[in-house]
């Protein structure tokens, strides 16, 4: 007869976690760095405000439960000069 089965054998039948190819672990290093969205709206010196905006839509689906939020990023554009920097011109 066979002999029962160990806790070890359970062992081997659990799934095994991929380690990054090295291909895999370059390009997690380029997602730390800032891609040219990122440098947009860092320019903007409202980034913070832009985040906890972009943060409050995500969790609530609807743009009228932030509205705090919406001031708060405005009057950081305005502050920072960039309704200036960002209005139509006529050619």
């Amino acid at each position: 007869m066979g002999a029962a089965p160990s806790k070890d054998d359970d062992d081997d039948k659990r799934p095994t976690v991929e380690q990054p190819t090295p291909a895999a672990a370059v390009a997690e290093e380029e997602d730390d760095e800032p891609d040219e969205w990122d440098k947009r709206i860092f320019s903007t010196g409202c980034a913070e405000e832009n985040a906890k905006l972009t943060d409050c839509y995500y969790e609530k689906k609807d743009w009228r439960q932030c509205k705090e939020e919406m001031e708060r990023f405005k009057q950081c554009w305005k502050v920072q000069g960039n309704d200036k920097r960002t209005d139509s011109k006529d050619v």
